[in-house]
Order: structure tokens, then C-alpha cells, then sequence
């Protein structure tokens, strides 16, 4: 296989941009359909498809948010307005998101643990897919994806949980690079 320098100068720049920087337009149907087949490029020890996907577009986005709200409404009668309008807008201004679910299958030979990473590398995947195709993407976890009751009514069935939300739309800013890690504190060579 030849290098490919283009990917290899991609790969070394790639950075998330956050879910307050992503804007109309989002991808297309069509774009959608290729972010979602390249991110579910994955490595799956087994054939299993240990995952699923959940895309949250359109007026989806604030009646996703609307849910979210009621729900922690009723865990807390006394939360405030301005509390209650950050649930509402969870899945705002990125024109799409698209949640992945860890769905583990029985196997003998893909432990749990292999079809979870699995599952984010379609995080990871859909990430790269979307930018691309010229767009920008941000993998969240927040409160939501942790909460077995807000899990199921995202779409999480039993045994379930979501192990990422890609968010993807237009960038409204250009993200300076941050900081990366030593290679000398983080690596070491086995040596026998």
C-alpha cells in the first residue's frame, strides 16, 4: 500500500470542534448516508455489530431536548427555567447528531470490553467521515448518556447504554490546535 500523504496531513491537524461552533447546513441525506456507512467502518472482531446508531436531526433535535427536560423536571420540581432551557437545547445549534449505542452480543470469541471499544470506534469514525465531507464534528458524552431513564428514552433498549454523541455540522470558527501529548511520557518500548 503507498503512503497517502494527504490522510497522513489530515490525521496529524484533525480536531473536534465544539457543538457551540457547529452551524447550518448539515450534511445532506446523502451525506448522511456516507458519514453513516464510513463510520460504521469499524473493526468487530467477530461480525457481530455490536452497536447502533440513533441520528437526532431536524425538529428531532428539540423534541429530544423537550424529553430531556421533562425528565429531569420530574426528578427535581424546583429546577429553574434557565436550568430547564440548557436540556432543551442539548442537541442544539449542531444540525445533526448522531448517538451510538453499545449493543454487546453473547461471543465466545469478542469479549464484552472488544464490542464496546467497537462501538467507539464509530464514534471516532463518524467523526473523520464528517469532516471529510467538509464538515465538522464534536463526540460528547454528557449526563444523558450515563442515565439509564434519559438512555431508554434516546432510543437505548435493555443492555444498552450510548457510548458517544457525534455531533456534526458546518464549523462557525476556525479551533486552534491544543496542546498533544509527550510521545516520551506517554510511550514505552517492551523490552522482554
Amino acid at each position: 500500500m503507498a503512503a497517502n500523504a494527504a490522510l497522513r496531513d489530515y490525521l496529524k491537524t484533525r480536531r473536534s470542534v465544539g457543538i457551540g461552533f457547529l452551524k447550518d447546513p448539515g450534511p445532506s441525506q446523502a451525506e448522511l448516508d456516507e458519514i453513516l456507512t464510513i463510520g460504521t467502518r469499524v473493526p468487530d472482531h467477530g461480525k457481530l455489530v455490536p452497536w447502533r446508531l440513533v441520528a437526532i436531526q431536524g425538529e428531532a433535535r428539540q423534541l429530544a431536548g423537550e424529553k430531556l427536560a421533562a425528565l429531569r423536571k420530574s426528578r427535581d420540581a424546583n429546577l429553574d427555567e434557565a436550568s430547564l432551557d440548557i436540556e432543551r437545547r442539548q442537541f442544539l445549534p449542531a444540525p445533526v447528531t448522531i448517538g451510538v449505542i453499545s449493543s454487546p452480543r453473547p461471543s465466545t470469541k469478542s469479549p464484552e470490553i472488544e464490542q464496546l471499544l467497537s462501538a467507539g470506534n464509530v464514534c471516532f469514525n463518524l467523526s473523520h467521515a464528517a469532516f471529510a465531507l467538509g464538515f465538522a464534528a464534536s463526540w460528547t458524552n454528557r449526563w444523558y448518556g450515563f442515565d439509564p431513564e434519559a438512555q431508554q428514552v434516546l432510543g437505548a433498549r435493555g443492555g444498552e447504554r450510548f457510548v458517544g454523541f457525534v455531533h456534526i455540522g458546518t464549523p462557525a470558527t476556525v479551533i486552534e490546535d491544543r496542546e498533544r501529548p509527550d510521545l516520551s511520557r506517554v510511550v514505552t518500548y517492551f523490552g522482554g
